[in-house]
């Protein structure tokens, strides 16, 4: 059973979604993520005009006359959210916190697959693969993704992407989309998501939290890490240990994954990101 809170946000992620899809990011999804390739239709006759170099020989061998293979264009895609909802997640210092910015990015991913009548599933993360939800159809399906992503109580509360990567590349054998959601804070990223990109078209959304870059001088302050829980509390007047306290660089973050061949986005808790999305897809389409 959601609670009034979880309900609320469901039903403003809903209508958000709706006006964000229906500004033109369901038409950028569609270019930016097309079927896997060409797949094998039939044989059939050869005929003037045809290229000859789809011309089956062994076919045409047996038979006595030019036969070509015919190809149609596969659209049947998969899209699978490896999303992460680690301790870290639960934090943000404005209207959002980066596990509910997660929610919304994967809702727009998830609606726009659904639309394109792709399949969409999630893995939902932490140290830990926590839940699992198979690639499915259907407005219903997207749902319940978003309403997992809002509702779900992890059991972890660290990090580990080269789990995710290693479950997400056993269950998806057909080569798809997968979109990695997540801060990152984890030092291992590059060798599992280049292994994961072998197979698959991997994007990386990275959330960050702009007091996360950058602790203000505020005084005293009480400070607990949201995966293993230590408290310390600490005098922000003093520089040196405002540098200290802020523990993202986001070109640090960002270079793994690049140096893995993945497109990354970085995304603020304190931004919309609509633009940047947009602008995101419209930039992988040129390059395509």
């Amino acid at each position: 059973m959601l609670d009034r809170e979880t309900i609320a946000k469901v039903r403003r992620i809903r209508l958000r979604t709706r006006v964000i899809l229906e500004s033109g990011v369901v038409g950028a999804y569609s270019a930016v993520f097309k079927g896997r390739g060409m797949e094998f239709a039939e044989v059939r006759e050869y005929q003037p005009g045809d290229d000859v170099r789809t011309i089956d020989w062994n076919v045409t061998a047996r038979l006595g006359q030019a036969y070509v293979k015919r190809y149609v264009e596969e659209r049947d895609l998969t899209l699978l959210l490896l999303v992460d909802v680690s301790g870290s997640q639960r934090f943000g210092s404005g209207f959002l916190i980066k596990r509910d910015l997660a929610a919304e990015l994967a809702a727009v991913l998830a609606f726009s697959a659904v639309a394109n009548h792709d399949r969409v599933g999630a893995v939902l993360f932490t140290d830990r693969v926590e839940r699992y939800l198979p690639p499915g159809r259907g407005t219903d399906h997207a749902l319940r993704i978003v309403h997992d992503l809002l509702a779900f109580e992890p059991a972890g509360r660290g990090t580990e992407i080269a789990g995710a990567a290693r479950f997400a590349f056993r269950v998806m054998k057909r080569r798809g989309i997968v979109a990695v959601i997540s801060d990152f804070q984890d030092g291992e990223l590059e060798s599992p998501l280049r292994m994961l990109r072998r197979r698959h078209d991997v994007i990386a959304l990275h959330l960050w939290d702009p007091r996360e870059v950058e602790v203000p001088a505020v005084g005293m302050v009480t400070f607990a890490d949201p995966e293993t829980g230590e408290v310390r509390v600490v005098d922000t007047s003093d520089p040196w240990v405002r540098r200290r306290l802020a523990p993202v660089s986001l070109e640090a973050v960002r270079e793994p994954l690049r140096r893995a061949r993945l497109d990354v986005l970085s995304l603020s808790t304190a931004e919309s990101y609509e633009r940047p999305l947009a602008a995101f897809f419209a930039a992988r389409e040129k390059r395509r």
